[in-house]
């Protein structure tokens, strides 16, 4: 996933209170089995829907969500248009641009996220992705570049299409899907003239297409693990891939053509940082820095094969930079704005315009198309910010605290002006991953908690990307018994340092994903470190979660979790449910019904187990969301709730004891 993107994936949380009638059995009967709609009955969606709140919550929720950027988007082959997805409407939809800062013009609608991924190289046709009820089962589409109804390439129930790439001639698109097997992508391609399917590569496994020569040769990629991927060499008319690099390997690799017979990679496999390599004949040669203190965090190579773009993570914060192919020194690049974030985009295929990106603290992203030829620097896309002042938003401070072993552990602060009577109350965000990281730049969630007198803090407790491979890899399978208690020592650190007056402050805990299987150990395994959690689509039974998990992604988190057969133990010592008659404290549960992921069985379970011990908590259900929200309605009222949660238990439980 993308820094952005894809972030990350942490949204927005809920509170609907968990009212019961009956006492419910603390541990399933028969535990869950599946994932999405069908194995939750639909009288307990009805029951656990979201409900309304406090108008005037809903209207600053609503104000903060106006303050966004759209996508930086593809430019036309000539560079005079710009085709962006923009969630203005309430959910993701494309756009056009037809000229630098002109006013857009929607192309898709409805309530089906759909995004752009690619122009044809005679401009006339956009490939489209479009899922639903965040189900990510997305289908693949075309649609004249004027705008217009759309084509279906592949849209199947319960099955993943993906664009891969569209070769130089425009008559061929190459797509990846799970339609043969749920664990496996096969590779396709379609006529984009004559409407034509052929299968190129049926084996098992997670394949995509990288690149592609001048000559039709494809660089094949097949996913193993969490980071790990082997990288297959397929020529034309060969019935089968030739291996190049990545086999009886657990290393993380990205890689694309530099010309036949050479590869520009990124790997982390020689050192304690990812550095860019140059490949030939299966030797590695440094391209980037002898001795790296950052990660280069992604890089890109245009199809002319003109210029490599990269970017450095710079202890979470983005530094662009860029060699040219040819003679593999340092480009020129073009001045941008001091920012927290620099972003390169896509190139067009010749390789003349890039799209680019900048982003601060205090200002949404501003999207730039760069013209090589001309080395012209125009600015396409201004942020909106109608209502709210960004320049008053709350610098993140970078700061650290130290884990029970003496690690330091890098941590970004936001504090409001000062909170009277006393300590102001903590939240403290857990992010996904969990090779995810928490990042400087703009933040309208985090602002949201400090316009409201919290504290926002996001640590980056090891496990997270960005550090170096032994920080990633410290918390893959059993050894993350050892440094889970970078949660609880987060939050000791925490009461002393925000303490004022020789009072501490009252801690919450929030996360999605990863970060709500974090939330929900420090409830359970750590209990008493947290005074209230809220966790999204987090994980209650690592085992359970691997069981009934999406097939796909079943292989890529048992390199990350453990084998829920060879591990069985240590997935239960890890999981939280192991440790819910602990739970003291209120919690909020949220799931999207659709999660391919985390399945809604791990909320319900979570639930049930709680209830019956007589103890606190509340449960959200979305029947149209899968992992995280995607539409506006909900995200507002899923926002809006959390931020209610917080104040009535970090805030009402500490004026009530002041009374």
């Amino acid at each position: 996933m993308n820094p952005l993107a894809h972030a990350l994936l942490l949204v927005c949380l809920a509170q609907v209170p968990s009212t019961v009638s009956a006492p419910a059995p603390s541990v399933p009967a028969k535990g869950y089995s599946g994932l999405g709609s069908a194995s939750v009955p639909r009288e307990l969606i009805e029951r656990y829907a979201p409900r309304p709140f406090d108008p005037e919550l809903t209207r600053q929720v609503q104000a903060m969500m106006d303050v966004r950027a759209p996508g930086m988007g593809l430019t036309s082959p000539a560079g005079d248009r710009l085709y962006f997805t923009w969630t203005v409407t309430g959910t993701r939809q494309v756009w056009r641009l037809d000229g630098p800062e002109r006013f857009p013009q929607q192309l898709t609608g409805g309530e089906d996220a759909t995004w752009v991924v690619d122009v044809t190289p005679d401009g006339r046709q956009l490939i489209l992705q479009r899922d639903r009820k965040g189900e990510e089962n997305p289908g693949l589409y075309l649609q004249d570049a004027k705008g217009g109804a759309l084509v279906v390439v592949q849209h199947k129930p319960g099955v993943q299409t993906h664009h891969q790439l569209v070769t130089p001639d425009g008559a061929w698109l190459y797509y990846s899907s799970n339609d043969q097997r749920p664990d496996s992508y096969a590779l396709y391609r379609y006529g984009l003239r004559t409407g034509a399917r052929e299968t190129v590569l049926a084996e098992p496994g997670l394949w995509s297409v990288e690149d592609r020569l001048a000559d039709g040769t494809l660089l094949l990629r097949k996913d193993t693990g969490a980071l790990w991927a082997q990288y297959w060499e397929l020529a034309p008319g060969a019935a089968k891939p030739a291996p190049l690099f990545g086999q009886d390997e657990k290393a993380e690799y990205q890689a694309r053509y530099l010309g036949p017979g050479r590869l520009v990679v990124l790997t982390n496999k020689l050192g304690e940082f990812r550095r860019l390599y140059t490949w030939s004949a299966g030797a590695l040669q440094p391209l980037t820095a002898a001795e790296p203190r950052w990660d280069v965090s992604d890089f890109g190579i245009d199809q002319a094969r003109t210029r490599i773009l990269y970017t450095t993570n710079e202890g979470g914060y983005t530094r662009l930079a860029g060699l040219d192919a040819r003679t593999l020194r340092p480009l020129d690049l073009p001045k941008l704005p001091a920012a927290d974030h620099a972003f390169f985009g896509a190139t067009t295929r010749d390789g003349r315009f890039t799209t680019l990106g900048v982003e601060t603290s205090i200002s949404p992203r501003t999207s730039f198309v760069y013209d090589w030829k001309k080395k012209a620097l125009t600015r396409w896309v201004i942020p909106s910010a109608p209502e709210i002042d960004t320049s008053r938003f709350a610098v993140p401070a970078l700061e650290s605290y130290p884990a029970r072993d003496g690690t330091k552990i890098p941590m970004f602060v936001r504090r409001p002006a000062g909170c009277p009577g006393g300590p102001c109350p903590v939240v403290v965000e857990f992010h996904g991953g969990p090779e995810g990281q928490s990042v400087a730049g703009f933040n309208t969630r985090a602002q949201l908690f400090v316009d409201a007198g919290f504290v926002y803090v996001l640590p980056n407790v090891r496990g997270s990307n960005g550090y170096g491979r032994s920080w990633l890899e410290a918390d893959d399978g059993a050894r993350r018994l050892a440094v889970i208690t970078d949660i609880e020592d987060c939050a000791r650190h925490l009461r002393s340092s925000e303490a004022r007056d020789g009072k501490a402050p009252r801690l919450g805990a929030f996360g999605g994903s990863y970060g709500g299987y974090a939330v929900l150990m420090a409830m359970s395994y750590f209990a008493g470190a947290f005074d209230a959690g809220a966790s999204v689509v987090g994980i209650s039974n690592l085992l359970s979660f691997l069981e009934n998990t999406a097939p796909y992604r079943r292989i890529l988190r048992t390199s990350e979790y453990g084998d829920p057969d060879k591990d069985r133990e240590m997935l239960v010592k890890l999981s939280p449910v192991t440790y819910v008659d602990r739970i003291a404290a209120p919690l909020l549960l949220i799931q999207g019904v659709s999660d391919p992921r985390v399945p809604v069985g791990e909320a319900i379970q979570m639930r049930d187990a709680i209830v019956g011990r007589g103890l606190p908590v509340e449960l959200i259900l979305f029947p149209d969301e899968g992992h995280g929200t995607q539409k506006r309605d909900n995200s507002v009222q899923t926002l809006g709730q959390a931020l209610q949660f917080f104040e009535k238990h970090l805030k009402g439980a500490a004026q009530s004891a002041g009374r």
